[in-house]
């Protein structure tokens, strides 16, 4: 059986490893690559979209970065126990237009006895911010 390290139950050791793992996945733009952490069947609620399974989170991640141009995300660990982690996270993009905006959230996570992500829920705002206020290169 496939497994995605580290397995739950986590610690504090294990946590962080699974958010940078995150972080650098979703930095890639590749939702190809993204989606291999997912489920088969994984529930996302992101914003105000309800997204079941991986091809769904692809074609999801695909619409997203041809929409939030020169994407850079910044994740951190909030808190864990057992298979569940929560994360705190902005990231930078602008839209077509030159307008560039930093995107601030939360997501609570849960994972299967394989390391695989099943719930992804998240809450995220966009402030609208200048170029020269970017603080991620």
């Amino acid at each position: 059986m496939e497994q995605k390290l580290p397995l739950p139950p986590f610690n504090f050791e294990t946590a962080t490893q699974k958010v940078q793992m995150a972080e650098n996945a979703w930095n890639s733009k590749d939702p190809e690559k993204v989606s291999l952490a997912y489920t088969m069947d994984t529930e996302w609620r992101n914003r105000d979209q309800f997204i079941t399974g991986r091809e769904e989170v692809k074609t999801f991640l695909k619409s997203k970065w041809a929409k939030e141009l020169d994407y850079k995300l910044k994740k951190e660990l909030w808190a864990f126990t057992g298979n569940k982690i929560a994360v705190r996270f902005e990231y930078e993009w602008h839209s077509d237009k030159g307008q560039w905006y930093r995107s601030y959230g939360n997501e609570n996570w849960e994972f299967d006895e394989n390391g695989f992500m099943k719930k992804r829920f998240a809450s995220i705002n966009d402030v609208a911010i200048d170029a020269t206020e970017r603080r991620l290169m």
